[in-house]
């Protein structure tokens, strides 16, 4: 008798057999989703003439045993499952449960009318027999499924300790204790767009399960910042209303099927492109419009390398390499300010939040707390991956983790304060106190601290060494516009040594580094050698520091004494060398500018 019943119901067989099986009623109807492909269906994929609704996927008799009156076969292909070096569950395997049954349609492999209680194929309109991927990106999975979330693995509660919970409310898990599809989707449902079984506006789907730390802070997370029109539209993918990074938080970056950048399910599959449509002046403001920055002659180049950069590498990169998140955490990005300039402190933006690092030291800094710990993950590393140095030097050395080491004989004050305690020559708002950072220096050449001394933020376009007109990323000019920094013979001027007098007075008297009356502390012969010999600051000076790993004495390297080897040479057979004598003096064994120093006192 039931049976006659249920056989008679037809279409609603299955929703009463749901009901009693204790499974909730559905809260909109299949009739009116891309779910129903009979002939009345609304989608573009639909039969001919078949007017049953369920019977694309349900059969009240003989069904199969695969799910509740199941009606389809069994995909028999062999699935290319998701993997990541951040994964954080078991190595998913082959998909199983309704994942599979979903699969009978979605991966391309069964006729979409080939069902079981009927001996042939229900005819589809417009030849539309399969899915594929040209026709139905929407809709088409296929067999690999390196480009999709991860289903069928178990979700335990051990889980909750690394960025993820169990899911609650209307994401469930199936009766294993499995991630499927079915967790996520609704398939009787559209209620909510895409058969989602809860609203994703602001990624709520996403984070039933994902709990990434410091999210709820990050700019990527509150921004209220539309598509500007212009350019690439960074949301095509999305149908959330109304279109802005906060309402598309996860989806900004991030796609649950057929992604491009699989191994962390991205958009694009050139890393620095999730991060460039959005930050080209199309939706990000003009502070942090990054692509018109890399488009400048001297950029950090994140469009050079493709797949190098792994999301679990270590703090100290082994591969050559450079992209967005290794400098930025974009699930903590935040518009915090960081430490003034000219203090003690060095304290990071929130641009540079929680991000890893190498310290002075060489330690493994999770998250950083100074910026240049940030730098040193490339920079400090040693020759394979730090850019040769532009200058030959008596003390060479590429590794700008040991050139800022505090216990080298003389450093500029990056990783501590530096070790002279007279400095005449500074300028006001910064002391033999102060600490710089990396970007005091490499910056943008028009960023917010490019004019004035650099204490004062201002202006609109970004700051940090993304692009620069001037060679080695720096934010001003030194020497010639062209590159040419070590070129002697370089007439002294403002503009030729804007870099070095960014911080140094160039020219009050007593103070300035050029003045002829240059008080007791200073090196009272830079007016001659700068201006009367038009010998540059890096002949003598090593910016960055004279490593004491490398060699580098207090006798020989203080006051970040290391010669330019380009420009200065030996005096007969003596090495090339400078000795300080006293606290203010020091002579020099060397050939420079036509004299020979066998040697000079000053």
């Amino acid at each position: 008798m039931i049976k006659r019943v249920l056989a008679a119901l037809g279409c609603a067989a299955t929703t009463v057999f749901l009901l009693w099986a204790g499974v909730p009623a559905q809260s909109a109807s299949i009739i009116a989703s891309k779910h129903n492909l009979s002939a009345t269906g609304p989608g573009t994929i639909k039969a001919t003439s078949e007017g049953e609704v369920c019977v694309f996927c349900h059969v009240p008799h003989n069904a199969r045993a695969a799910g509740p009156l199941w009606n389809r076969d069994q995909p028999a292909a062999t699935y290319t499952p998701y993997t990541s070096s951040t994964r954080k569950i078991t190595a998913p395997g082959q998909p199983t449960g309704t994942s599979l049954m979903c699969l009978s349609c979605h991966d391309g492999t069964i006729a979409l009318g080939k069902i079981s209680s009927r001996g042939t194929n229900i005819v589809m309109a417009a030849g539309k027999t399969h899915l594929t991927a040209a026709a139905d990106p929407l809709s088409y999975i296929g067999t690999d499924l390196s480009d999709d979330h991860p289903v069928s693995f178990l979700y335990s509660s051990a889980l909750s300790n690394t960025e993820l919970r169990v899911p609650s409310g209307a994401v469930k898990l199936d009766a294993s204790g499995q991630m499927q599809c079915t967790a996520c989707h609704s398939p009787h449902d559209n209620a909510n767009g895409k058969f989602l079984v809860v609203s994703n506006v602001a990624s709520a789907l996403c984070r039933n399960c994902h709990n990434k730390s410091y999210w709820a802070s990050s700019d990527h997370a509150t921004s209220t910042k539309t598509w500007s029109g212009s350019g690439t539209n960074p949301w095509t993918h999305t149908s959330n209303s109304p279109q802005n990074v906060a309402n598309n938080a996860c989806e900004s970056c991030h796609r649950p099927h057929t992604a491009p950048g699989k191994k962390q399910l991205l958009n694009s599959a050139t890393e620095e492109t999730n991060c460039l449509v959005c930050h080209s002046g199309t939706v990000a403001t003009s502070t942090k419009n990054i692509q018109t920055e890399l488009n400048k002659v001297s950029h950090h180049g994140v469009g050079s390398y493709l797949n190098v950069h792994d999301a679990a590498e270590a703090n100290l990169v082994a591969a050559a390499h450079v992209e967005c998140v290794d400098c930025h955490n974009p699930h903590s990005a935040n518009a915090t300010a960081g430490a003034a300039n000219g203090g003690a402190a060095v304290t990071i933006p929130g641009s540079l939040s929680n991000v890893r690092g190498i310290s002075i030291g060489g330690v493994a800094t999770s998250p950083v707390t100074a910026e240049y710990e940030i730098c040193l993950r490339c920079h400090g590393s040693g020759t394979a991956k730090v850019p040769t140095p532009s200058t030959a030097r008596v003390i060479a050395s590429n590794d700008k983790r040991q050139q800022f080491d505090t216990t080298n004989p003389s450093f500029h004050p990056v990783g501590a304060a530096g070790k002279s305690a007279k400095v005449p020559s500074l300028l006001t708002g910064w002391s033999t106190t102060s600490r710089v950072k990396c970007t005091d220096c490499h910056n943008n050449n028009a960023g917010p601290y490019s004019t004035g001394t650099g204490i004062t933020a201002s202006g609109t376009t970004p700051n940090g060494p993304h692009g620069s007109i001037y060679p080695s990323l720096l934010e001003r000019q030194y020497l010639k516009a062209d590159g040419a920094s070590t070129a002697a013979g370089t007439t002294e001027s403002a503009a030729a040594y804007a870099l070095c007098y960014k911080c140094h007075d160039r020219n009050t008297a007593g103070k300035g580094v050029i003045s002829s009356t240059a008080v007791v502390g200073s090196f009272k012969e830079h007016n001659k050698h700068i201006v009367g010999e038009k010998t540059p600051c890096n002949t003598c000076h090593d910016p960055h520091g004279v490593s004491s790993t490398s060699g580098g004495t207090t006798l020989s390297n203080a006051r970040l004494i290391n010669f330019n080897t380009a420009i200065v040479t030996k005096s007969g057979t003596q090495a090339i060398r400078w000795e300080r004598v006293g606290t203010a003096g020091g002579r020099c064994y060397l050939t420079c500018h036509g004299q020979n120093h066998n040697p000079w006192t000053y």
